[in-house]
């Protein structure tokens, strides 16, 4: 376990996670921050309790992380486009982010991290989990490992094979509280590796999940065992830990090596949280 001389910080699982105390997000030094990235590096997601930031501070931490990455799918806030506001109520057939996945890997360059924010929860449920994804490449045999090097999934940001291949507006129907805006001419689909390196601490983690429709030069039937499989074992239990969600708490994951997954257990209650994704490289 890491030393830490400005964050204390308390494991929440055997897998992953770990809640960091005694900071304020709106005013984090250089030695601060240098602490809060190598426990990012050590836990993969880390949670804040008991944070009063404004949207023009929760952007601020962010951009000391890297460009910000804008939705190509879902409209921001009116005054601070880079957040979104995710948003579900009881008009809401479903929620945002109920699936595993890590974010934006249709983008060619998919999401390094993300900042969520909770602005309003409900009196129970609403907890969101995460998956270690370094522990469901290593805890593979020799033999998969090997078939799976150079092996590439194309993953897309319109159709999901979850939502029986219904497009965003398909699903926005579902969701008045979400805004869906036309991506223009980004692009929302991107082939990469089934492992991916991480850029930082040069460990291997399997990357697949929600938006991977097939492997690069098969086809989804031809995909499908072996897809399926890997999904299944990237969110073994073992492998999980599960926030439990207080007005003023932020988690921040790595998404270069986790997958989430938002919980939909809250019927008839009000959830709003404010998200800033960063941007993040090509991976390798």
């Amino acid at each position: 376990m890491p030393e830490f001389q400005h964050i204390e910080a308390k494991p929440v699982a055997g897998a992953l996670g770990a809640e960091i105390s005694g900071i304020d997000l709106g005013h984090i030094d250089e030695e601060t921050l240098d602490e809060i990235r190598r426990a990012l590096h050590e836990y993969l997601v880390i949670f804040f309790r008991g944070q009063d930031i404004t949207p023009a501070q929760q952007l601020a931490f962010a951009r000391r992380w890297g460009d910000i990455h804008v939705h190509p799918f879902i409209k921001g806030m009116d005054d601070y486009p880079e957040i979104l506001e995710i948003r579900k109520t009881p008009a809401d057939k479903s929620n945002f982010g109920g699936a595993w996945h890590s974010d934006q890997m249709f983008s060619p360059r998919p999401a390094m991290g993300t900042i969520l924010y909770a602005r309003q929860v409900p009196s129970k449920g609403g907890d969101t989990l995460f998956t270690n994804q370094y522990l469901a490449y290593e805890t593979l045999s020799d033999g998969l490992r090997e078939t799976l090097a150079g092996l590439r999934a194309v993953s897309v940001g319109d159709r999901f094979k979850s939502t029986g291949g219904r497009t965003r507006l398909d699903i926005h129907a579902e969701r008045p509280s979400m805004q869906v805006k036309d991506p223009g001419n980004v692009q929302t689909t991107a082939s990469h590796p089934v492992v991916r390196t991480h850029p930082e601490t040069g460990r291997k983690a399997l990357y697949i999940g929600g938006h991977c429709q097939h492997f690069d030069g098969l086809t989804d039937a031809e995909s499908a065992p072996l897809l399926d499989w890997l999904c299944q074992h990237s969110t073994k239990p073992e492998f999980q830990c599960r926030f439990r969600w207080e007005e003023g708490s932020v988690a921040f994951w790595d998404n270069r090596c986790t997958q989430h997954y938002a919980l939909d257990d809250y019927p008839g209650e009000t959830r709003v949280m404010h998200r800033v994704t960063i941007c993040g490289d090509t991976p390798v």
